[in-house]
């Protein structure tokens, strides 16, 4: 397999001079199988790019899978120039939202209804599909095993792991570690610890042994002081994962969107500094570079 970053940024897409290097679109991650099968992971602004790519090799088969349905992890599909173009297939995998009760075919149709878009679903000429998923429940694209894993984000948030030609990839997608929400005296509180645990080591048990382990790794441990709840994790919560699960390659992605390319490398540097000796490679995400396992 081989994989490319289109978008690296969370939150909100970040051009100009300041993140050109690393890029300031959203998130959207490209994989080709050994047998060039497509399989996108999240389709934020990057989607954009990836699309107009994809046109110099029509017709275009592809597999979207949606970790969330946050504005910066979709907003993307209607750009997608494949879904326009007669004798295309786009499918598009994601999770039943537990509040509205609907699958996945939410995330391109509330952003095709009139009022923000002036092209409707029904317009669309690419054969367009839906596959609402659960978690634990691997779905296969050729010889691709894709299974997805519930992670905590203050919304329906699927983990990827994808397995094929006998390497691996996990992706989080959003994701921020659980915290006990009682204090040490409460009563409740052992028991949440428990859970936590079993949690942790399932997720752990997800990512055991992956080639290449792609981690919202948004704050410093000091920025997240004060952004404990919004569902992103940090760099070192991102290097104890890879830890416990023994991955190959830490990929730090969903750059804060405040965070220069300069700010990036320092903080880099500083993590590179503190961290010599791991078993595993630590690598910032970066828009444009196709790298293979």
């Amino acid at each position: 397999m081989k994989f490319k970053f289109w978008g690296v940024r969370g939150s909100i897409p970040t051009p100009g001079a300041s993140t050109v290097k690393y890029g300031g679109n959203t998130t959207c991650i490209e994989i080709r199988t050994d047998d060039n099968d497509l399989i996108i992971l999240d389709a934020g602004t990057g989607i954009h790019l990836m699309g107009q790519e994809l046109l110099k090799q029509l017709p275009v088969s592809a597999h979207i899978f949606i970790t969330h349905t946050h504005w910066d992890h979709i907003q993307g599909l209607p750009f997608f120039s494949p879904i326009f173009i007669p004798g295309n297939k786009v499918t598009l995998y994601g999770g039943l939202d537990p509040v509205t009760n609907e699958g996945i075919e939410r995330a391109l149709g509330v952003q095709l209804q009139y009022s923000y878009f002036p092209i409707r679903e029904a317009e669309l000429n690419a054969d367009i599909h839906y596959n609402t998923i659960k978690p634990g429940e691997t779905v296969s694209i050729g010889k691709a095993k894709i299974t997805p894993i519930l992670l905590n984000h203050p919304v329906l948030n699927f983990g990827y792991r994808i397995d094929c030609d006998g390497q691996s990839i996990f992706f989080t997608g959003d994701y921020e570690p659980v915290l006990n929400i009682y204090e040490p005296d409460d009563d409740e509180y052992n028991d949440y610890q428990t859970f936590i645990k079993d949690k942790q080591a399932e997720i752990t048990a997800a990512m055991q042994g992956v080639d290449a382990l792609i981690i919202d790794s948004s704050y410093t441990p000091e920025e997240y002081i004060s952004k404990q709840g919004w569902g992103h994790g940090t760099y070192n919560s991102a290097i104890g994962l890879a830890s416990a699960a023994k991955a190959k390659r830490l990929f730090f992605t969903h750059h804060e969107p405040s965070r220069t390319d300069e700010q990036l490398e320092a903080i880099y540097k500083q993590l590179l500094k503190d961290n010599q000796g791991l078993a595993f490679e630590l690598l910032l995400a970066k828009e444009g570079v196709d790298i293979l396992l």
